[in-house]
């Protein structure tokens, strides 16, 4: 495949921001708690409480509802200074599942209740396969993109950007879609582990509204916030 720009979408399409996630070696060297001295220390318990409690039920619910994936989460803080408020799911060398928080997200969260829709959302992605699901779609439209590209007579570089356009086309064409997915399966594991996640995803509330831009990755905030009350509705309902 041609072009360093889809390896680098590829890398990107894990993390639910635009924020740039962390080289493998800053992965690999994450903190799983965050230093007291770089964060509130509200913020430290806060993160504790939420990883001992939805971490056990994120890799309970991935035990059950998916064969041979990995389901032994590693949840990580980003701890590099200046990093924006990001959270973000990819896998380690080894194939494990990481869930990654920057120290700006902690710090920025309101409550418990945030950081474990956020936590729940992030695990949801792994446990729905959306990163591979996402690759996937990402190289079948570059392939596509780069065979008519050629076919008309284009160049080494026209195809190189064409490739690259339709990885980007094709990747993002589910990505709203995705969000959405993980926004119910993650609500279901927050509330599975005691945590009320209509109140977590209140945090939409102070995030940018992407809108329905053209080539977005994200749904409006309205609309995920109406399907985290939709999904909380159902699941106290017992459906």
């Amino acid at each position: 495949m041609r072009g360093s720009g889809l390896v680098g979408l590829m890398v990107g399409l894990a993390a639910c921001s635009d924020a740039t996630l962390p080289p493998p070696g800053a992965l690999q060297a994450a903190v799983t708690v965050p230093p007291p001295a770089l964060v509130a220390p509200a913020a430290v318990r806060n993160f504790r409480d939420v990883v001992a409690r939805v971490e056990p039920v994120a890799e309970a619910i991935c035990r059950a509802r998916t064969r041979g994936l990995p389901c032994d989460l590693r949840i990580v803080v980003d701890d590099r200074p200046g990093v924006q408020a990001n959270a973000f799911q990819t896998t380690d060398s080894a194939g494990r599942p990481i869930v990654g928080f920057t120290l700006a997200l902690l710090d920025d969260a309101r409550n418990e209740d945030e950081i474990a829709f956020v936590m729940g959302h992030e695990a949801a992605h792994h446990i729905a396969g959306h990163m591979n699901r996402q690759q996937q779609s990402a190289m079948t439209g570059a392939l596509v993109a780069g065979v008519l590209a050629s076919m008309s007579g284009a160049d080494e570089a026209a195809i190189t950007q064409a490739q690259n356009m339709g990885a980007t086309v094709a990747a993002r064409q589910f990505s709203k879609d995705f969000e959405l997915e993980a926004d119910a399966l993650g609500a279901e594991i927050a509330w599975a582990a005691g945590f009320d996640p209509v109140r977590g995803a209140e945090f939409f509330a102070r995030l940018p509204d992407p809108g329905d831009a053209f080539l977005g990755t994200h749904p409006p905030n309205a609309q995920r916030i109406a399907l985290v009350r939709r999904t909380l509705a159902q699941l106290e309902a017992g459906r």
